[in-house]
Formats: C-alpha cells, structure tokens, sequence
C-alpha cells in the first residue's frame, strides 16, 4: 500500500492540475468573452429600446466602434411608453465613463447582415462626462429595422438567384442548352471546329486578294473605283450643303422652304376642311345623304348599262344590233349624198311653182 505521504502528494499534484485548468478556462473565457480588463472596477449605464432588436446578455458595447464593455442584462421595464419597453444594462470599466460625454447616444448596430447586434455608444460633444448608473438616450431603431428588412429581401432574392443559377448549372452538366450541348455535345464541337476550318480558309483567300473582299483588300483599281465612288459622294454632300440644286436649295434656300411651309400649310386646310365636311369633297366624305344619293345616281347608271348591254332600248339596239348600225349608216350615207347633192344644184330641189285660178 502507498504511504500516507504519498497519497498527499498525488492528491496535491490533482489539486494543482485542478487550479491551472481552471485558471486556463477563465483565461479563455475572458478571451472568448472580449472583456476588455477583468478586474477593472466597472460601473453600470442604462438605456431604453421600443424594441431590443435580439440584444442578449453578454454582447458587446463600443464606444465609436471600440470595445468597451458588454450587456450585463436585457428586461421588459413593465412601461406603456413605447420608447422605454425595454432597458438595456450596459457594464463598461469605470474608466471609461471620462470618455463618454452626458449627450451620447446608444443605438443598435449589428456586426455585419447575419452577425448578432451590439450596442454602439456614439460619443457627444458635452464637456462633462456621463455619471455612473445614468441614462443614455436612445437612437431610434426603426432605420436599423429597415436595414435588417431590406436586408432580408436582398438575401432572398439572392438565395433565388443562386437556386437559378443551380438549375441552370445542372442543365448545363447534363449536356442541355446551346451551353451544355457546346460543352459536352462532341457533334457540335466538331462543328465548331469544322466551322473555325472554314473561317480560316476564308480568311487565307482574302490574304491571297481572292474574291470581291479580297481584291478590294488588295486591288487597287476596285480600291480606286471604290474611293472615286466616295469622292463623288462627298462631292454630292458637298454640292447639297453649298444649297445647289433642288435638293440643296430643299436644305438651304429659305423662301423655298418657306413656300414649302405654306403648302403644307395649305394641305393641312385642305385636309382639316375634308375632315369638317366642308365643299364638294368634304361632303362627298361626310355627308350621307350626298353619299346615298350618288350611290343611287350610280345605280342607275349600271341599270341603264345593263339595259344597254342587253339590246334593249334605242341605244341598247344601236350597241347589239348590227342590222340596225348598218340602216343608221346607210342612212347617214344617203343624207350625206343628199347634202352634197344640194350643195351641188339647189335650184333642182328649190322651185316656187304660182298658179292662177
């Protein structure tokens, strides 16, 4: 059996093992936590919320973005006024309370989108500091709110981004799509290359100065045609811009384009008193008793052609009936040989016969 002493001594090796762990879990609780010093004096400050905007016990409080402290406790105060529902106990070293001006404001700050919220104290500009266990004014979080929301809506929108663009991935390795097919279709990559082939001959024939690109790349007679071709466009340009000819007096002669005005002008007249139903024409469009009455002018119009076409009537008889063309023009011929006849001799046909009873 062990001694007695040695048993003291293996449980006085337990006991310093014991201590040293313990000492090494507070260290890293202390890390784990930020404080800033252990055992600093601390003193406490208070603020109120409408809202603690997921606050808890042991998250940060900073001073302009510095750690200084931490959220000892978050309670309901029991209160009707809205901008004091909740109270917030700040634990800061004491120290620190010098650098804190009475006007500071606490307001709600988060770590990043998705990281947990803290307590930001925005310095003031009072000369004096804020005592312990006082006050801080509140900024109102309705603004962090609408950060956190609009926040929110840019993730899910982002998360359906992302879910799209999976869909359109996993189209893609499944060899679907222009895309999928370009990847994994080996019939379509050999046509690409087919296609890349051709492109490369065709471009070897216009280094060689072959076909109607090549040889204006490297003709110089197509190449001086082409630029006298430009230069009597620009001449044209030229001539339009000096106001010559009818186009250009069109661009720059003032009276003409001003007479050009008037009769469109004119037209315009002319078309608004067609739309009012003014003068021939405009009735002839707008009034429906001139409309009936020429339909129906018209109707007997294609009446008598009917007629006309069918033999009937003198003229009908006339269009139809050759017997009587030819007595017409037999007659008319007669009339004819009986006028020049007279002309000839009109004593034969003019005679004053008196007798006497």
């Amino acid at each position: 059996m062990p001694s007695a002493k040695k048993v003291a001594w293996a449980q006085l090796r337990v006991g310093i093992v014991a201590v040293v762990a313990m000492s090494i879990l507070a260290v890293l609780i202390f890390l784990i936590t930020g404080s800033t010093n252990l055992f600093a004096p601390k003193a406490n400050l208070y603020t109120y919320l409408k809202d603690s905007a997921a606050l808890s016990s042991g998250s940060n409080v900073r001073i302009n973005g510095i750690l200084a402290g931490r959220i000892s406790k978050v309670e309901l105060t029991g209160s009707n006024d809205e901008k004091r529902i909740v109270r917030v106990t700040l634990e800061l070293e004491k120290a620190l309370l010098r650098q804190i001006p009475k006007d500071s404001v606490a307001a709600v700050a988060a770590e990043n989108l998705l990281g947990s919220k803290y307590i930001n104290i925005e310095k003031g500009k009072d000369p004096q500091p804020v005592a312990p266990e006082a006050e801080l004014v509140a900024k109102d979080t309705s603004e962090f709110d609408e950060v956190l929301r609009s926040s929110y809506n840019l993730l899910t929108g982002l998360r359906g981004t992302l879910e799209r663009i999976d869909r359109i991935v996993a189209v893609v390795e499944r060899g679907e799509g222009s895309i999928g097919k370009l990847i994994y279709d080996k019939q379509l990559y050999d046509n690409l290359g087919r296609t890349a082939a051709e492109a490369n001959r065709l471009i070897a024939q216009l280094n060689s100065g072959k076909g109607t690109i090549g040889k204006l790349l490297y003709e110089d007679e197509l190449h001086n045609n082409l630029q006298g071709s430009v230069a009597r466009v620009n001449g044209l340009l030229d001539e339009l811009q000096a106001g010559r000819g009818t186009a250009g007096k069109l661009l720059k002669d003032e009276a003409l384009y001003q007479e050009l005005r008037r009769t469109m002008a004119e037209f315009r007249q002319i078309a608004t008193n067609l739309n009012a139903g003014k003068g021939t024409a405009g009735k002839l469009l707008k009034d429906p008793a001139l409309h009936n009455q020429l339909q129906a002018t018209l109707a007997r119009v294609d009446v008598l052609f009917d007629k006309i076409n069918t033999g009937q009537g003198t003229l009908g008889q006339l269009v139809v009936n050759p017997q009587m063309y030819e007595s017409l023009n037999g007659a008319s011929r007669e009339m004819h040989e009986f006028l020049k006849a007279f002309r000839a001799n009109p004593k034969k046909y003019l005679s004053i016969k008196l007798e006497l009873f």
